[in-house]
Formats: C-alpha cells, sequence, structure tokens
C-alpha cells in the first residue's frame, strides 16, 4: 500500500515539513557529489550503534568490511576491504540526530519525504510549527535509541528520517481518526485506487513494522524496523498527552472522502 492523498486541508503554511523535506534533500544532494557508495561520509555521519556505546569521538581499533569500488583490469568491481571504523564527524551521541538527514539511494530518500509530505502537513497545522519540530525530532532521537538497544553491538551506520516520520505518523492516527487515505494497492497484472481510513492504513503499516522487527536480523543491515515501532510509538504518546493537556489546536473541520464519493462535512 502507497498513500497519494489525504483529505485533510492544513490552514497553515507546513514550512517545517517543507524545511525538513529541504534539508533531506540537500544532504543526499552532498551524499550523491561525493558518492552514494562513499563509506567514509556515512559512517562519519550516520549512527553506530557499536560506536555509540563505546562513545570515543576518534578513529576506532575495531575493524570492519565493507564493499569499495576499485579499478581492476576488466573495469570498475566492488570488491570487500577490511578497515579501521572512521570516527565520527560530531559526537557520537549527537549522530543520532545527524542520521536523521542522510538516505540509501533516491528511492529512500523519495519514500520517507512523501510519506512526511502526506502527513507531516496535517500534524504541522494541529500542533503549530513548534512542537510540531520538537515532536518530529524527539521521535526521531527515540527511534534511533530504540535500534540502538535492540542492535547494540551492530557496526552497520544508520541512516534515514523514517523513525521521525513514523512518528508523525503515529500522531496523525490519535489527531485525524476520522481522516482518509486515498491508497495505490498494486495487484499482479494492475495498479488500483482504494479510500483507507488512515488508522486502518497507518495500523496496517505499524503491525507490518512489528512483524518484520520480529522476523528480520537487523544485525545483517537492511531496514531498522524497531526504530519505526519507536518513533510511532513516541508519536502517538506525545500526540495523546498533548490532547489530553489540550495543548494542540482545535480539530480541523474537513470534507470526509468515503469509499462510495464525498460525504458531508465533518469534524476531524
Amino acid at each position: 500500500m502507497f498513500p497519494l492523498n489525504d483529505n485533510i486541508a492544513p490552514r497553515t503554511f507546513p514550512w517545517v515539513t517543507y524545511t525538513i523535506i529541504g534539508l533531506c534533500a540537500i544532504a543526499f544532494l552532498i551524499q550523491s557529489q561525493s558518492g552514494l557508495d562513499d563509506n567514509q561520509l556515512v559512517e562519519e555521519w550516520g549512527m553506530i550503534p557499536a560506536r555509540v556505546i563505546a562513545n570515543k569521538n576518534e578513529e576506532s581499533t575495531i575493524s570492519v568490511e565493507r564493499p569499495e569500488i576499485v579499478q581492476t583490469n576488466f573495469g570498475p568491481q566492488e570488491v570487500m576491504k577490511v578497515r579501521p571504523l572512521a570516527a565520527a564527524g560530531i559526537s557520537d551521541w549527537v549522530t543520532l540526530f545527524t542520521c536523521m538527514f542522510l538516505h540509501g539511494s533516491l528511492m529512500h530518500v523519495a519514500g520517507n519525504m512523501w510519506f512526511l509530505h502526506i502527513f507531516g502537513d496535517n500534524v504541522e497545522d494541529r500542533l503549530g510549527h513548534f512542537l510540531y519540530a520538537t515532536l518530529y525530532i524527539c521521535a526521531g532521537l527515540i527511534a534511533g535509541l530504540t535500534h540502538l538497544a535492540s542492535n547494540p553491538a551492530s557496526l552497520i551506520p544508520t541512516i534515514g528520517a523514517s523513525g521521525a516520520i513514523a512518528g508523525v505518523m503515529g500522531a496523525y492516527i490519535l489527531l485525524y481518526p476520522k481522516a482518509v487515505v486515498e491508497t495505490l494497492i498494486p495487484l499482479p497484472l494492475f495498479f488500483t485506487t482504494i479510500s483507507v481510513p488512515a488508522p486502518v492504513f497507518l495500523g496496517i503499516w505499524f503491525l507490518m513494522q512489528i512483524f518484520q522487527g520480529a522476523s528480520n536480523d537487523a544485525s545483517s543491515g537492511g531496514v531498522a524496523w524497531w526504530a519505526h515501532i519507536g518513533g510511532f510509538v513516541a508519536g502517538l504518546a506525545a500526540a495523546g498527552f498533548l490532547v489530553m493537556t489540550n495543548v494542540a489546536s482545535p480539530p480541523v473541520e474537513m470534507s470526509r472522502v468515503g469509499l462510495m464519493g464525498r460525504l458531508p462535512n465533518t469534524e476531524y
């Protein structure tokens, strides 16, 4: 399932959401200029659990095996090389923050930013710019700590905004329980779209993270499923607290797009 849009129009311009998207795009362009296979850059600014646990802001004596592109008589070839783990570009613990702006591929950054575009503007509208930015950063940090706790010995750099965006999605499911998400469904021979209630869409997404987290070994690389889970729960809890304390603004009144078309105005 892939979200195409939702039926909630924000009342304010989501400048924090678009600033985050811009920063991630700039960071990706910098990565592209230095080469996406530049392990040095990713190791310096990505979050490496074992290095954070050791908390040594210096070149590690731990040897790591990383793929590198070398020129051979048969052209460029990818080979595995053993070398010392690079030192963090800044304090090891601060890489929990910097890693949120790095991505491993164009599809990685494009997918993350699209999810943020769909869900972030509405959450920012309800919480206000400052609280929304705080929730985003805190959810991202908690996501990183969750991954750190689940893989403390990992030498694989963790990068991506998915954990922070999962926090935004967790907040969205509570702030807009009656919203509808227009969803792209890939079928064997064609694609189709359906309107799915936001709690159903986000609930399925969250259950998929739990299933994948329980059935996959993150120590070998790939997706940091537990970071997604930690970020989502953090965003859900934060939004619940802000609603209970009446800090979040009143819900927006928007038309609800049902499976059979537009319904009368409903308060969200």
